[in-house]
């Protein structure tokens, strides 16, 4: 057979090309975007990320200290009365929504229970982890940080604006939804073999390093 015509305008096809496969619109060969520039660039990416974690982490504790004293709470204890305020839960699953380690939560929560701020409540689900819950002391203490709270909110979506303070939120869960997904199918890795397939890297700075 003889070759095709070639349409007006359009680039002739190089011999032996016939019959390959056409990428699509805006997709990237393979291996295009792999060079080391692009691997340094996201290992910068990834150490800006954790360091302005860390020290967004450390402010808020300093703020939430700060909130919360007023109340006769310290941060720790906020959070875990926090976590209970609606639902009555287990120490497991609060540390899950913290991401904190269980016995972190189980050291607060009984220092709450023994100052009449939470108590222990039977589980129908499981019969030895028992479920925490704030008491009506508990209740009242996080609702003298409430006024603090709002004015911080306040203060804040003013500074950022307030699609950006929304857009800050979106990101910062979507950040935390990718490293769920991460771990779940890596599985956890310790900070001591950062060889470890899909560890991450040690930071600069960072308590691991």
């Amino acid at each position: 057979m003889g070759a095709e015509p070639v349409a007006e305008g359009a680039e002739p096809v190089p011999e032996g090309a016939e019959g390959a496969e056409p990428v699509p619109e805006g997709a990237v060969a393979e291996g295009a975007d792999s060079g080391p520039d692009s691997l340094r660039a996201r290992q910068d990416l990834l150490s800006r990320t954790a360091l302005g974690v860390f020290h967004l982490n450390g402010r808020f504790l300093s703020v939430s200290e700060e909130l919360a004293r007023p109340a006769g709470l310290t941060a720790a204890w906020w959070q875990v009365l926090g976590a209970v305020l609606h639902e009555p839960l287990p120490v497991a699953g609060i540390a899950r929504a913290m991401g904190i380690t269980r016995q972190s939560v189980q050291r607060i929560a009984d220092l709450l229970a023994s100052r009449g701020l939470a108590e222990y409540v039977p589980n129908p689900a499981h019969r030895r982890a028992k479920l925490l819950r704030p008491t009506e002391t508990g209740r009242a203490a996080i609702a003298r940080i409430g006024p603090g709270h709002a004015s911080l909110a306040t203060r804040l979506a003013e500074a950022l604006g307030e699609e950006a303070f929304a857009e800050t939120v979106r990101v910062l869960e979507r950040l935390s939804a990718a490293l769920d997904a991460l771990e779940a199918l890596d599985g956890p890795h310790s900070a001591d073999s950062p060889g470890s397939p899909g560890a991450l890297p040690t930071v600069p700075g960072s308590p691991t390093s």
